[in-house]
């Protein structure tokens, strides 16, 4: 059992949960995810790791609730426990030898965004980091991405807070305004991840994203997290999560994420009925 030793709400659908894990704790580096389940009869989810305090013995998840699984975690509370927590799972990102460094969060993609940036920070290198949002009231983490960058830039789509437009705009104003970085670091939708792949492409920048397919052992073992990139079958779960952003295959990522959306939907519907009482049927 791993105990929840802190809870906190950062958005009407985002929850941050640190939990005591202290073998994880002392080797979680970032770009690593763990697996959960919350109970005996509970499926397994992969999320990333937020960040993680090895003197503490805790690691921070940050997650949306979005369907059945998110959602019973979602229920406990700080004094609550997790019943399976493993990791760290995956390969760390390398971090190590550059200068400078654009990092680019999009949405929830910040969480994940943020640790990476705060390690090259950490190593010496110069770190301007977009973050990107749909509105003001899902921003998260302003306050610690400022301080793990030089420059933190915010965009919504709606303009309500800070620039209006996508991460993406910024990316190419800044590459346009004569800036050059040793790396590039996307992590956030599909959607973004290919479009700043796209960007940097031309400028022979070198991009890293982040694959977060669905995923169950852990261990390559299932192949559900398997992804396309440079002509080869990847296993996002061993071989990544972090892969060159110039030869993933996201159009095929993308159409097999679409796949199980019917499947996420029925799920929780199911669960929440439960919860309710209400009888519902399928079919």
């Amino acid at each position: 059992m791993y105990p929840i030793i802190r809870k906190q709400t950062l958005n009407s659908a985002v929850t941050r949960m640190d939990v005591q894990a202290p073998a994880i704790a002392r080797k979680a580096e970032p770009g690593q995810f763990i697996i959960l389940r919350v109970h005996e009869d509970g499926e397994r989810i992969p999320l990333t790791i937020a960040d993680f305090d090895r003197e503490q013995g805790t690691v921070t998840i940050i997650f949306q609730v979005v369907g059945k699984t998110t959602r019973l975690l979602n229920e406990l509370e700080a004094g609550d426990s997790i019943l399976d927590f493993v990791g760290p799972l995956g390969v760390a990102t390398h971090l190590t030898g550059y200068r400078r460094v654009a990092v680019i969060g999009g949405g929830l993609g910040s969480a994940i965004a943020y640790p990476q940036a705060k390690k090259l920070h950490q190593l010496g290198a110069e770190v301007d980091m977009i973050a990107g949002f749909r509105n003001k009231d899902l921003i998260i983490l302003e306050d610690e991405m400022r301080g793990a960058a030089d420059r933190l830039i915010i965009t919504t789509d709606d303009g309500s807070n800070g620039r209006k437009g996508f991460v993406t705009d910024v990316l190419k104003e800044l590459l346009d305004a004569g800036n050059s970085y040793d790396l590039v670091i996307a992590i956030g939708p599909l959607i973004m991840m290919k479009f700043v792949a796209n960007l940097t492409r031309p400028y022979g920048i070198k991009t890293i994203v982040s694959m977060n397919p669905v995923m169950v052992d852990g261990t390559g073992m299932c192949g559900g997290c398997r992804v396309t990139v440079g002509g080869k079958t990847k296993f996002a779960c061993v071989d990544g999560p972090d892969f060159d952003g110039h030869e993933v295959d996201f159009d095929e990522a993308i159409r097999r994420q679409q796949m199980y959306k019917g499947n996420e939907k029925q799920s929780d519907e199911i669960h929440r009925c439960r919860l309710t009482g209400e009888e519902h049927r399928h079919g």
